[in-house]
C-alpha cells in the first residue's frame, strides 16, 4: 500500500513528526495512527513501520501492541523486531508479553534479559514454563544467571523479587573524597540510585549518605560524619505490599535490603514501588468485584471465565438464602402488593450500605490502619455512622411510603426496617473482612459475597417479619 492511500489523517500523523520531536502518547497512540502503522505492517512495509514507531517511548511502544488484535500484533511484533528491547518488555502487559516470548528463542529472551535490571529480567522470565525457563537461565551470562536464580529463589512478589542487586555500598571509614573516586571510577555500578548505603566489614548496612550530601561535603571529611544512622531496612522475605507501605510510612526514596544475616543484598527504590502500589490497588479492587487477581482485558477467554463464574456461582448460592426468605413469607406479600413493591429498597440500601463500610475496613486492613488494637474502636465508629445514615434514610423513607401508601402504618415498618439493616450492613462491612483477615483469608477476595448475603437477608426477612410482626399483614 503506498502513501497515497492512507486517508488524509494518517497520512499527516506519518508524515508530522521526526525521531527527536516525540508527541504525548495520547496524540501519538490516536486510532488514526494505530491505524497507519497497520497499514504499513500489511503492505509489508517494515521499515514505514519502524519509522512511525521509532519516535515513541519504550511505555509507548508497549501499549501500541497491547492496542491491536493478537493475529495483528505478531505481524507487528516481526515488523518492529529492531525496537523490541527489554526496556520495551519490561513496560508490557503481562499477557501479551507472555505471547511475544513464547515466539522467541531462548537465546534472543536471553539476550533481552541481559539488558535489564534483575527485578525486571526476573520479571520477564518468572511466569515461563519451567522447561523454558531452565533454557535461558543456560544462555545467560554466568554473572546474570547468578543473580536471576537467586532472585526467583526468592517467594514471589517479595522483596527479593522487587529489589536491584547492585546497590552501591561503601565503608564507614572512607572520606567523601574517597568515595567521590569510586563512583566516577566504578563502570559496574549501577545507572541509576539516589543513595549511597555504608555498610561495616561484615557488609551490615550501618547507615545511608544522600548523593546531594556527598556533593556539597568536602571531600576530606568522612563517610561515618555525615551519614545517617537511622534507616529503614527491608528483610529480603518481606512481602511487597509491605514494603510499599514502609515507603509510604516513611517517605523513603530508596532502602536497603538485608538477608536473615542482616547483610545488604540489594536495594528498592521508589519507582520500583509505583508499580506495586498501583498492582496492589487493583488486584484489591478486582477481587472485591469478583473479576479474578488478573481482570485484564488482554487475559485470555477461557482465563477470566474461570476466575470469574465461581463468584457467580457463589452469589447465586447467597441469592437463594433471600429468596427462601421470601419464599416463607409468600402468604404475607399476597396480602398487601406495597410490600413486594418496597422490599428491593430495603435490601438494596442496605447493601450500599454495607459495602461503603466493607471498602472502608480492606483499605485500613491493606494500610495497617485497622488492627488488633483499634478493632472495637473502629466497630463502633463504623456503628455510629451507619446509626446516623439509618435514622436519616429512614425518616425520608417512612414519610415517603407512608404518604405514597396512605398508610403510616406501613411507613413505620420500613422506617424501622431500614434502620435496623443498616445497622446490621455497618457492623457486618468492619466484622466480617476482619474475621476473614484473623482468619489467614484475604478480605478483599470474599468480604462482598458475605456481606451482600447478610444485608440482603437480613432486609428481607427485618421488613417482612416487622409486617407481620406489627398485624400489618395477617
Amino acid at each position: 500500500m503506498s502513501d497515497s492511500e492512507l486517508d488524509p489523517q494518517a497520512e499527516a500523523i506519518v508524515a508530522a513528526p521526526a525521531a527527536d520531536e516525540r508527541m504525548d502518547a495520547d496524540d501519538r497512540l490516536r486510532p488514526e495512527f494505530v491505524r497507519a502503522v497497520i497499514e504499513r505492517v500489511e503492505a509489508d512495509d517494515a521499515e514505514g513501520a519502524r519509522a512511525l514507531v521509532e519516535p515513541l517511548h519504550p511505555a509507548d511502544i508497549a501499549d501500541l501492541l497491547e492496542l491491536v488484535d493478537s493475529d495483528e500484533r505478531r505481524a507487528l511484533a516481526a515488523a518492529l523486531a529492531g525496537l523490541l528491547d527489554g526496556d520495551v518488555l519490561a513496560e508490557m502487559n503481562e499477557w501479551v508479553r507472555e505471547e511475544l516470548i513464547d515466539e522467541l528463542s531462548a537465546t534472543q529472551v536471553a539476550e533481552i534479559a541481559g539488558e535489564l535490571e534483575t527485578d525486571d529480567a526476573v520479571a520477564l522470565i518468572e511466569d515461563m514454563e519451567e522447561e523454558d525457563q531452565r533454557a535461558v537461565l543456560r544462555a545467560l551470562d554466568p554473572d546474570d544467571r547468578a543473580a536471576i536464580e537467586e532472585a526467583l529463589s526468592y517467594p514471589e512478589e517479595s522483596a527479593g523479587r522487587l529489589m536491584r542487586r547492585d546497590a552501591v555500598a561503601v565503608p564507614e571509614h572512607w572520606t567523601i573524597g574517597q568515595v567521590i573516586d569510586y563512583l566516577r571510577a566504578g563502570e559496574e555500578l549501577a545507572t541509576d540510585f539516589f543513595e549511597i548505603f555504608v555498610v561495616d566489614p561484615a557488609h551490615r548496612p550501618v547507615g545511608t549518605c544522600l548523593l546531594s550530601w556527598i556533593l556539597r561535603t568536602p571531600r576530606r571529611i568522612a563517610v561515618a560524619d555525615v551519614m545517617q544512622r537511622e534507616q529503614t531496612l527491608i528483610p529480603v522475605d518481606m512481602d511487597q505490599e509491605e514494603v510499599a507501605l514502609r515507603f509510604q510510612k516513611y517517605a523513603l526514596v530508596s532502602a536497603a535490603v538485608v538477608d536473615p544475616a542482616g547483610r545488604l543484598v540489594g536495594m528498592i527504590t521508589a519507582d520500583d514501588i509505583v508499580h506495586i502500589v498501583q498492582e496492589e490497588a487493583s488486584e484489591d479492587a478486582l477481587l472485591m468485584s469478583g473479576a479474578g487477581v488478573e481482570g485484564d482485558i488482554n487475559e485470555p477467554v477461557r482465563d477470566s471465565y474461570k476466575a470469574r463464574v465461581r463468584w457467580l456461582i457463589a452469589n447465586l448460592a447467597t441469592a437463594l438464602v433471600g429468596s427462601t426468605i421470601i419464599a416463607l413469607f409468600g402468604g404475607a406479600i399476597e396480602q398487601m402488593v406495597a410490600l413486594a413493591v418496597l422490599m428491593p429498597i430495603v435490601a438494596s440500601i442496605g447493601g450500599n450500605a454495607g459495602t461503603q463500610t466493607m471498602a472502608v475496613s480492606v483499605r485500613a486492613l491493606a494500610m495497617n490502619q485497622l488492627t488488633r488494637s483499634n478493632t472495637w474502636r473502629t466497630i463502633w465508629r463504623e456503628i455510629s455512622v451507619a446509626l446516623l445514615n439509618g435514622l436519616t434514610i429512614a425518616v425520608l423513607l417512612g414519610l415517603g411510603a407512608g404518604l405514597v401508601f396512605a398508610s403510616p402504618h406501613l411507613g413505620a415498618v420500613i422506617a424501622a426496617a431500614i434502620l435496623i439493616n443498616i445497622l446490621v450492613a455497618g457492623l457486618s462491612g468492619v466484622a466480617v473482612p476482619v474475621l476473614l483477615e484473623r482468619g489467614g483469608q484475604d478480605p478483599a477476595v470474599s468480604s462482598s459475597v458475605f456481606v451482600t448475603m447478610i444485608t440482603d437477608s437480613m432486609g428481607f426477612f427485618v421488613f417482612l417479619g416487622l409486617a407481620v410482626a406489627s398485624g400489618l399483614v395477617g
